[in-house]
């Protein structure tokens, strides 16, 4: 008898990291599929309470720019029973912002992953920066305990036209290590989320690098040439699967 045979469902769960046909143990689940389980469970967990190593990050930034500020959630627990504080700059990190007239800023949050951000968001904005050629980038803000809303008064406050938040996305069981970027023209407070592109799911098992940072910079030229983001702005470039190394044609001046 074949191994397709013998276990029908194995060719399904070799093309997906969801958890089906776990099999079982009397009325449980067999022992191999419950560890699994827990350790993914754990990793989860892991990668929301983990802090995100900055110093490291800015290092990996380098030679970008980078500046460090901080949202009105003082400490982790406070940052996931408010919400609303992780959205809003602190005061000494709003005064401490300079001005400037940027076409991008790429602001960096912890988020719910601190795996995510670690991994993936220096390899994204090289990606982004090296593909977008030279508009003005400012310097790449660093936000702890932060999250979406937060980028638009970090990009007001600093004359962006445009900000790119990168963010540890909420972990699942089967991916601990996911970032999103969320993409908003005129940032300001109190815009809303049907104003921003999303680009999500970026780690390694899930959209690439490369891929990603194709995506964005599409997005990003075409928010500057037309004016806006949000579900007014389609993604329907040609052709998003280009080599990592690739570069876009134009830039974001305008």
């Amino acid at each position: 008898m074949s191994d397709a045979q013998k276990d029908p469902w194995a060719r399904f769960r070799s093309a997906t990291r969801a958890r089906i046909a776990l099999g079982r143990s009397g009325d449980a689940l067999p022992t191999g599929a419950l560890l699994e389980f827990q350790l993914a469970h754990a990793r989860a967990r892991d990668a929301v309470h983990s802090a995100v190593d900055f110093d490291r990050l800015a290092a990996d930034l380098a030679p970008l720019e980078t500046l460090r500020v901080h949202s009105a959630a003082a400490d982790r627990p406070t940052y996931l029973r408010r919400p609303d504080l992780g959205r809003r700059l602190d005061p000494a990190s709003a005064a401490a912002l300079p001005g400037g007239e940027w076409d991008l800023l790429f602001v960096i949050a912890d988020g719910l992953s601190a795996a995510a951000v670690q991994v993936n968001a220096a390899p994204l904005v090289h990606a982004c920066v090296a593909r977008l050629g030279h508009p003005r980038i400012g310097p790449v803000v660093l936000a702890g305990q932060a999250r979406v809303a937060l980028g638009d008064e970090v990009a007001s406050a600093m004359g962006a036209r445009l900000v790119a938040l990168l963010v540890g996305e909420r972990p699942g069981l089967s991916a601990a290590e996911s970032l999103g970027v969320y993409l908003t023209w005129d940032p300001k407070p109190g815009r809303a989320d049907s104003e921003r592109n999303c680009i999500s799911n970026i780690h390694a098992d899930g959209l690439s690098i490369g891929t990603a940072a194709d995506k964005l910079c599409w997005l990003a030229t075409e928010a500057a040439r037309r004016r806006l983001t949000g579900v007014a702005l389609k993604e329907d470039a040609p052709s998003l699967a280009g080599p990592d190394d690739g570069r876009l044609s134009g830039a974001i001046e305008g």
